[in-house]
């Protein structure tokens, strides 16, 4: 499952419980997202701190919302992203070309991980709306996991689940919306009820 939205995770599932996460003990870690680095050597932190005279807090700052999209490009919403691409900005190029990279290598990693996979869901804002990053990772794919994307199903903007994948993908694509406060609210009354 690809969670992409301004905050971005993917997770490996095997027969419905998650084997892997791209996230660690926070957010941070893992894909590049709308104001959050990713995964970076962790070396960078006290090389920042002594070289750029920063405090730990202000370390903490700059990962978690002045880096990522808007690090890169200044934005930090992909919408304003594509547009930036449109008129040829070069650092949005860069912020979209390396979050594509990321989510390709992660997904790679995880088949590796699971052997075989039913299906890669995309979910989240630019999960379930950006046709055109959603085109772009699974172009990604293609060559080496079989991945065909259906451009026609794939540009559809839909609440609905569905698949945008073409029949000979060999592996089904979809999109899924999420809920995050319906699995909240449904989490917590399990909690409440024990």
């Amino acid at each position: 499952t690809c969670h992409l939205g301004n905050g971005c995770s993917i997770t490996a599932v095997r027969g419905g419980k998650c084997v892997d996460t791209s996230m660690g003990t926070t957010p941070l870690e893992g894909l590049m997202m709308g104001t959050r680095c990713g995964s970076i050597d962790p070396a960078l932190v006290p090389f920042l701190i002594k070289e750029e005279g920063l405090s730990t807090q202000e370390a903490d700052t700059l990962m978690n919302k002045k880096s990522g999209f808007k690090g890169i490009c200044g934005v930090s919403d992909m919408r304003d992203i594509h547009v930036a691409v449109e008129k040829g900005d070069e650092r949005a190029k860069l912020a979209l070309d390396m979050f594509v990279y990321r989510i390709i290598k992660t997904i790679g990693s995880y088949i590796a991980v699971l052997g075989h996979i039913d299906g890669i869901v995309f979910t989240a804002g630019i999960g379930e709306n950006d046709d055109i990053t959603r085109a772009l990772i699974c172009a990604g794919l293609s060559e080496a996991f079989g991945v065909a994307l259906d451009e026609k199903a794939n540009a559809v903007r839909s609440g609905e689940a569905r698949f945008i994948s073409t029949d000979e993908s060999r592996i089904p694509l979809l999109v899924v919306p999420t809920n995050e406060e319906l699995e909240i609210a449904m989490t917590t009354m399990r909690l409440v009820s024990k």
